[in-house]
Order: structure tokens, then C-alpha cells, then sequence
């Protein structure tokens, strides 16, 4: 039977601990918390009153409740009152020697049967195990920032650790209301270890001047869903917690791409360590707070004087497929004339049907009314003749992504197209250059990638090439703007920016799958519950397809040559046995 935990205690009460502690508190523990002295434990106390203020604020908490949750909280300086705790956890800083001389001190203070767990998010639980007399009772309890909201926790099982005690643990995480998961004792766990290599490379991405910090968080947020932006999530984590945490991956991993971006111990160096400074990748409004303000790098309004417009009135489509047919109802919808090419006379009249049926649902969903929607059907034109797109502004490519089949059509809509007309292909990985480089005018060609369903999601990743005259981005910038999307722009390099930072993480979780360290199930749970992400690694490939994932995936490795990205051999053994994912009713799991 699982013990009944009463008194616990929590080293540390920072951000984290102060949050680990409310939840012990909440749940009706008494708690010990300790500090290094006085100064300390008063922020400690701050920590813990402004977070269950806003709780009572949002009626999250009563009153009574409150008062309640903070008299059973002592505050100390002495490790020696955690004498009578059932359970210390440990909440100090990411430095392993400070963590084993507190492991090595907590020995002699508590009783024989007291559990020790150290929250830890990346060093090796076992090491800061055997600095104590009995590592059996030492467990890794990894919750996750803020811990009262959050309800993922990371159990961490060493070689050593009995199992008693980690049933113990497993069991107070559940009464605690959280979801536990049970990993071993490797560098970042699940979550970290997936996270941070996705962070790491978005801040490589902003080192490179690749993309602004703006376009790089507003892509992952608009095109994945993701509650935050990479930059701004290590302004939240502190760059110098997330350089030691890579630090430590990287040490015990030798895995390069965890390998801390120069910029990071450079800005940490220079105090610029996040929100908690006042300036990390943003810059805030003080130290501790979340608004950011303008600085050097916030991007201005065009000035005047910039490159002239390009009219687009009319616009052009090729393709039939769902990408190509969403892209042409925004564009009807706002006002454009639009000329959509298919194959055939049924693909045309495919597209019509599902733009009408589109449309009407928009209707009787009251997000458009009778009269805009008989406006945008009379704004399209359906034919299978690409001659017709001779006299439209704006051609967009939404064809297979087969780079021979787009560089014919390239080459006939150099011939079809006006001068001056730009030419934009909407794919999602292949070089926009190639495309550009079978015209003879290269300078036209631009990469407008929208993001499915088209109608519903508002990035667009505006791809220039070595080629793209300046007036085509900004004519392209401006349009995106004028139909009701957001877009973000960077250079014509494999994957963009959303898939360029989204399927190495997809691809590192297929293989920790592999390598037996934890469920598809519990790696889906670290990343929703624990990173807050719409969706864990395995239900997004899934949905997305196992074979168009690993297309994806070649093309990032052919391009960058980089040893970790080259596609997980499970992941090529799905696709050859034809488990593809929903749209085959198998994939990483059997759909009904």
C-alpha cells in the first residue's frame, strides 16, 4: 500500500520550487521549505503569494483556501528542520556538485525511510544518487514550470533506485493530480531532450540572421500551434538554465546538435539571460516581467522610399488538390479574381463543388454572409488551360511536390505569363530556386508556402531566393497582409523555417521510440502536458503521413548533411510496409 505522505520537504524556492511547493500545499501537505538565507526565503515567500494571488483572482482559489494553503508552509534556513519530512525534493540550480553536497548533507538529516528526489531536468540522477549513504531511496520528481498549472511529471528510475520508492513516487504524483511518466536516467528525460534540441536549433536559425526572432516564434506559433515562440520560451526557461541543460545533454549525449549555439553563452556572459534580466532575445519591461518593449531589432514599418508595389488583382492557381483549392477561396474571398487550372473538366468541376460547399458552411457558421459569399463564387473561373493565366498578376503553384513536374510547369508559365507577373510556388520543402532557374526570369520567382487547411491557418512563409528582386517579396509581404494572413519571411534553404525546426524534433522522437526509452503514449504526454503542444510527435505524424514525413525528412538531410537528421530507420520501415499513418488506418498506432 502506498504511503500516506503528510510532510515533505522542498530545498530551494525559486520559481520552480516556490511552484512545487503550492502543489504539495494545495493538496493538503504540510511543507518545509528552505533556503539559503533570509533574502532568499522573503522571494521564496513572494513567489508562492503572488502565484496563489492570481489564482484567487481567476476563482481558481477561495480565500480560505488560500490562507489554508500558506499556514501549512514554514519557511526555515536550517536543512536540519526537514528532520521529520517523509520526502525532501530538491529544487536548487542546474550544478551537479551543489545538488550532491545537499544529497550528501540530507543523510544525516532525515530518517532512514525519507525519499530523496531531486527535480532535475537534465543531470544524471544516478550521480547525484551515489553521493549519498543509501542511493536506493533516490529518485528523480521533474515537474514542470509553472508546476501548480502544469500537470506533467517526469519520474526518473535509476538502476538503483527500489522499487518501493519509485512506487511511492508514482503514487504521490497521481494524488498530486499530475500525470506521471516513468523514464531512466537519461540526459533531458523525455521532454528536454526533445525540447531543447528544437530550441537550440531556432536560436542557431536566429544566429545565422536567418529569419528575425519575430518571424522565427511567429512561424512555430502560427504553423504548428505552439503556445509559444522558441525565442520566447528561452527567455521564459532563462539562456543560462537552457545552456546548461544543452551543456549537459550534449556532454553525455555527443549528440552536435545539442551543442550550446555560440550566441547563448555570449548573451549569458553578457547578463542578457531572459525575462529574469529584463532582456534575453526581447527585451521587457523590467527584470521578472513578460511585456516586451520595442529595442534595436523590433522591425518598422516600411519606410517610404522602399520598393514600389507590384499591382496583383489577378491571380492565378494551378493545381486541384485541397492546398491549391483553399488557397483559391482566400483569395476570392478577399476580392481577387481568381483563375484556377486543372487537369480535367471533373477536377474542375471538383474544385467548384468543394469551394461552394466551403463557402456555404462558412454561412450557416455566420462567419460570412450570403452576399460575400456569392461575391467570392463570382470571382472564380475554373479551366484546364494554362493559357488563361496570360494575363494574371500573380500565378501560385499548389502542383505535386515532385520537383520535375514544377520545373515544366515553370517553364510553361515563363512562357504563358506576362513581364512583370510573379510566379510563387507554394511548396513546402523543395528549393524555390530550382523552380526560378528553368525561367528566364528568376528575379519573379518567389516561395509562398501556406500552411493547410489554407482558409483556416494565417502563415504564410515568403521564401526569397539568391534571385528575388526586392519588390516581388514586398509585393508578396504586402498581399499576404491584404487577404488576411501573417507572413514570415527567410531564405530558400530546405524546410523553410517551420519544417526545418519541426520534423527533427519529430524525427528525434521516433528515435527514442526506437531506442525502447519510452512509449509512443508517454512521449505524446510529455510533450502536451509537459511543453503545452496542441499535439505529442505521434498523433502529429501520424496526421500528417508517415510517407510525407519522411520526404520531408530526406530532403533536410540531403540539404544540410547533418548527421542527426537523417530519417530514424523505424520510420523508413513504416513507410515500406505501407503503415502511413490515419490515412491508411495504421501508422504509429492501428486507427478503427
Amino acid at each position: 500500500m502506498a504511503r500516506d505522505f503528510t510532510s515533505v520537504g522542498v530545498i530551494g524556492l525559486g520559481t520552480m520550487g516556490a511552484g512545487i511547493v503550492e502543489v504539495f500545499a494545495r493538496t493538503g501537505i504540510d511543507v518545509v521549505g528552505v533556503e539559503v538565507d533570509e533574502r532568499a526565503l522573503e522571494l521564496g515567500r513572494q513567489h508562492l503569494r503572488t502565484s496563489t494571488d492570481r489564482a484567487l483572482g481567476r476563482g481558481k482559489l477561495s480565500q480560505a483556501d488560500a490562507e489554508a494553503l500558506h499556514d501549512r508552509v514554514r519557511y526555515t534556513t536550517d536543512l536540519a528542520d526537514l528532520a521529520d519530512c517523509q520526502l525532501v525534493v530538491e529544487a536548487v540550480p542546474e550544478h551537479l556538485e551543489l545538488k550532491k553536497e545537499i544529497f550528501a548533507k540530507l543523510d544525516g538529516v532525515v530518517g532512514p525511510d525519507a525519499i530523496l528526489a531531486t527535480n532535475t531536468s537534465s543531470l544524471s540522477v544516478t550521480e547525484i544518487a551515489v553521493a549519498t549513504q543509501d542511493p536506493k531511496r533516490v529518485v528523480g520528481m521533474h515537474f514542470f514550470n509553472p508546476a501548480p498549472v502544469l500537470q506533467f511529471v517526469e519520474v526518473i528510475k535509476t538502476v538503483i533506485t527500489s522499487d518501493e520508492v519509485f512506487e511511492e513516487v508514482k503514487a504521490l504524483a497521481e494524488r498530486l493530480g499530475k500525470k506521471p511518466v516513468v523514464v531512466g536516467d537519461k540526459a533531458g528525460f523525455i521532454a528536454n531532450a526533445l525540447l531543447f534540441g528544437y530550441l537550440n536549433h531556432a536560436v542557431s536559425m536566429f544566429e545565422g540572421k536567418y529569419a528575425t526572432r519575430e518571424d522565427i516564434d511567429d512561424a512555430m506559433r502560427l504553423g504548428c500551434g505552439y503556445p509559444m515562440g522558441p525565442l520566447a520560451l528561452m527567455d521564459l526557461i532563462g539562456l543560462d538554465t537552457a545552456y546548461e541543460i544543452l551543456d549537459t545533454m550534449y556532454k553525455q549525449g555527443r549528440d552536435r546538435l545539442h551543442a550550446p549555439s555560440p550566441i547563448l553563452k555570449h548573451m549569458v556572459s553578457a547578463g542578457l539571460k531572459g525575462r529574469k534580466t529584463g532582456r534575453g532575445f526581447y527585451t521587457y519591461s523590467g527584470p521578472g516581467q513578460s511585456q516586451v518593449v520595442d529595442d534595436a531589432l523590433t522591425p518598422r514599418a516600411a519606410a517610404a522610399g522602399g520598393p514600389a508595389l507590384r499591382p496583383v488583382a489577378r491571380v492565378g492557381v494551378v493545381g486541384s488538390g485541397t492546398m491549391a483549392t483553399g488557397i483559391i477561396e482566400v483569395f476570392a474571398k478577399a476580392g481577387h479574381d481568381v483563375v484556377y487550372v486543372a487537369r480535367t473538366g471533373a477536377k474542375v468541376q471538383a474544385v467548384e463543388a468543394a469551394i461552394g460547399k466551403s463557402l456555404e458552411k462558412a454561412v450557416q457558421r455566420g462567419r460570412l454572409t450570403e452576399s460575400d459569399r456569392d461575391a467570392a463564387v463570382a470571382k472564380v473561373t475554373g479551366t484546364t488551360r494554362l493559357d488563361d493565366l496570360a494575363d494574371a498578376d500573380l500565378v501560385v503553384e499548389a502542383v505535386v511536390e515532385d520537383l520535375k513536374v514544377k520545373q515544366a510547369l515553370f517553364e510553361n508559365l515563363d512562357e504563358i505569363c506576362r513581364p512583370g507577373a510573379i510566379l510563387a510556388t507554394t511548396t513546402s520543402s523543395l528549393p524555390v530556386i530550382e523552380c526560378g532557374a528553368v525561367t528566364k526570369r528568376p528575379q519573379d520567382v518567389v516561395g509562398m508556402h501556406f500552411f493547410n487547411p489554407a482558409q483556416v491557418m494565417r502563415l504564410v512563409e515568403v521564401v526569397r531566393t539568391v534571385s528575388t528582386d526586392d519588390d516581388v517579396v514586398a509585393t508578396v509581404q504586402d498581399l499576404c497582409r491584404r487577404i488576411g494572413k501573417h507572413p514570415v519571411t527567410c531564405g530558400d534553404r530546405a524546410g523553410f523555417i517551420v519544417n526545418a525546426l519541426l520534423f527533427p524534433y519529430l524525427n528525434d522522437a521516433v528515435k527514442m521510440l526506437e531506442a525502447n526509452y519510452a512509449s509512443a503514449d508517454d512521449i505524446d504526454t510529455a510533450m502536451k502536458t509537459g511543453c503545452g503542444l496542441p499535439m505529442g510527435p505521434f498523433e502529429l505524424l501520424d496526421v500528417v503521413g508517415l510517407d510525407v514525413s519522411l520526404a520531408i525528412e530526406r530532403e533536410l538531410y540531403l540539404e544540410f548533411r547533418e548527421r542527426g537528421w537523417a530519417p530514424a530507420p523505424l520510420l523508413e520501415h513504416l513507410v515500406t510496409a505501407g503503415y502511413l499513418g490515419r490515412k491508411t488506418g495504421r501508422g504509429f498506432r492501428t486507427y478503427a
